[in-house]
């Protein structure tokens, strides 16, 4: 939306490196839906109704307040709040015996350097703009890596879209076709509607919650074209708002191997047998470097990612004692930016 006013490790490097203006009066509602046939495998399509999606949640670990808030605000039928403690209490219990029994499991994560085979698929992914703008702050790497060592942060996952995903995938799927799971050279975005509400406001809102607000543009007026400007432009400030990169991405620190992206991707393949499949890597350094690349949850909780003795791990989707599962209401995620122009007069120097 335009308003007037981017190592070490082995593997294939990568070294670092508008939208229609209207008038407020006459904004109208823009389309950009790239509709995904609604399928789910016969799992979800069991229990799963127009309204709701199957999801799960990770259990056992701080904390149980926000664990019930997540249920009571989601589930389509939560429990009692006496069932949901027990069941925490018995992840965390699990847990305990897997800091133990499984402690360093997650260090010094197997990363295998891609095949000659892989080429092709290389070269066309590496023409993709958001490779190279995207992943240009810390040494990065294309490689294999395997999912029994990832740590993972998300604590729920949409098993519906996941499902989804999954569809794009044979029963025994090649090579090649995980590759375009993970890392697709040509981007498919899920469906977005946006629209101005007031002078000052625009709403976008999509059923991924990946839609974001990716920051602000300062534009010259050679950039925008193809529309009247509402007068001689100086200059066009940007708001821009869309998804983040598509491609299978996890952080490298500490010797650990964190998912920084795909969450969904990488559960659809787990689910289908999948272990050894390609990322991108970024080679963090220093705790410096990970506020740089680091996501949110990352930053703020590092030690129970990077140094507990058995962090949180994607096959914990899959312990039967680790995560809820639970039918949950289909939300939209809103994105709204509103701005404001101030205009006064300052004494000459």
């Amino acid at each position: 939306m335009v308003v007037t006013k981017g190592a070490n490790g082995n593997g294939v490097r990568m070294t670092p490196a508008g939208e229609k203006l209207a008038s407020p009066s006459r904004v109208r509602e823009h389309d950009m839906s790239v509709v995904a046939p609604s399928v789910v495998d016969s799992e979800s399509a069991a229990t799963a109704s127009p309204q709701a999606n199957e999801g799960l949640y990770l259990l056992g670990r701080p904390t149980l307040k926000r664990f019930i808030r997540h249920v009571n605000y989601n589930a389509v039928n939560p429990p009692d709040e006496g069932t949901l403690v027990e069941e925490w209490q018995a992840a965390h219990r699990a847990l305990l015996g897997l800091e133990k029994d499984e402690a360093g499991f997650a260090d010094n994560p197997r990363i295998t350097k891609m095949g000659p085979e892989y080429e092709p698929q290389l070269i066309e992914l590496l023409k993709n703009p958001l490779i190279r703008n995207g992943f240009n702050t810390v040494p990065t790497e294309i490689a294999l890596v395997d999912l029994e060592q990832m740590v993972v942060y998300q604590k729920h996952i949409d098993i519906t879209f996941a499902s989804e995903r999954a569809l794009q995938l044979s029963a025994t799927p090649s090579d090649a076709e995980i590759f375009r799971v993970c890392l697709p050279s040509e981007t498919q975005y899920p469906p977005v509607r946006w629209s101005g509400v007031s002078s000052d406001k625009f709403v976008f809102v999509s059923p991924s919650n990946d839609l974001r607000f990716l920051g602000v543009m300062p534009l010259e007026p050679g950039h925008v074209t193809g529309c009247a400007h509402p007068g001689s432009l100086v200059g066009v400030v940007g708001a821009a708002v869309g998804f983040g990169s598509n491609f299978l991405n996890a952080v490298y620190v500490e010797n650990r191997l964190i998912l920084r992206n795909g969450s969904h991707r990488a559960y659809a393949l787990f689910k289908r047998g999948c272990r050894r499949v390609p990322c991108i890597i970024q080679h963090v350094r220093s705790r410096d470097e990970l506020e740089l690349v680091g996501s949110s949850e990352l930053t703020r909780h590092p030690d129970l990612y990077l140094r507990h003795p058995r962090p949180p791990m994607l096959k914990d989707y899959f312990h039967p004692a680790l995560h809820k599962a639970m039918s949950v209401h289909r939300r939209l995620h809103q994105v709204t930016v509103s701005f404001s122009v101030e205009q006064t007069e300052l004494p000459a120097l």
